[in-house]
């Protein structure tokens, strides 16, 4: 019997269009973080220190907005890194999104964000 393997997704594979140039994208600092992240990954951006982390609804910290979306994976973390995401003027898979759910749809249209099934 064939060996069946199954292929992650890859760096930017959520994004369909995005603007001209580097306009929908800007480096940012992702927060060291327990565990390693996917290219599509929502983040939030932490009100107290401008740094960003994944997205948590639940949260009250600021990172309960959905702000950006990771471009390329990012490894485990143990020191805060600079990354490059998607920020404006653009258009999403919502299949290749990590914690999409209806707050941060509307989160990213406030964006310029559109989010497609």
């Amino acid at each position: 019997m064939p060996q069946i393997f199954t292929e992650g997704l890859h760096t930017a594979e959520f994004l369909l269009s995005e603007a001209e140039g580097s306009y929908s994208r800007e480096q940012v600092t992702l927060a060291a973080s327990a565990g390693a992240l996917s290219s599509g990954q929502l983040l939030g951006k932490v009100t107290a220190t401008g740094k960003y982390v994944p997205y948590a609804d639940g949260a009250t910290d600021g990172s309960h907005v959905a702000a950006a979306i990771l471009y390329a994976p990012a490894p485990d973390l143990t020191v805060d890194q600079e990354v490059t995401v998607i920020v404006r003027a653009s258009e999403v898979a919502s299949y290749a999104l990590v914690g999409l759910d209806a707050p941060a749809r509307a989160d990213l249209a406030t964006a310029g964000i559109v989010v497609r099934d």
